[in-house]
């Protein structure tokens, strides 16, 4: 009888961390790099219109100084860009902890490894929202 063996998985040296905010899921590879950003295959300012987005993606690495160091790819889907960028923070947080574990002091100092727990409230019976009542009508 042949022995069966057991292929070892490739390990790439990659990375890999999950984020997710509101309903945006991302899932980030951070690797060896000179600090491209690709997200969906496009590049970071090409995806993320505004400043502020940009400048959430980019935080996880500003605050532990691997913005040159490291090349970081990212699969977001899901809800809209506030949520994306948030989403990609958070991977991008968590993959850099498992790229390099003396990280995690200065992400979790800086909140950025804590995931933002709000989400929609549901729609109640009887109300035209989760909040919002029906309009008052005297007559």
């Amino acid at each position: 009888m042949a022995e069966a063996t057991t292929a070892e998985p490739q390990t790439t040296g990659d990375a890999l961390g999950t984020g997710r905010r509101k309903s945006a899921v991302a899932r980030v590879r951070v690797r060896p790099g000179d600090g491209k950003i690709l997200i969906n295959k496009r590049p970071l300012e090409e995806y993320f219109a505004r400043d502020q987005q940009r400048n959430a993606v980019l935080a996880p690495l500003e605050h532990t100084e691997k913005r040159g160091e490291v090349d970081v790819i990212i699969r977001v889907h899901g809800g809209g860009f506030t949520g994306q960028a948030d989403a990609c923070k958070l991977g991008i947080a968590r993959a850099l902890k498992k790229y390099d574990p003396t990280l995690e002091e200065a992400l979790r100092d800086s909140h950025l490894l804590t995931r933002d727990s709000r989400m929609v409230e549901r729609k109640k019976p009887g109300l035209r929202g989760a909040r919002r009542g029906t309009q008052f009508s005297k007559r």
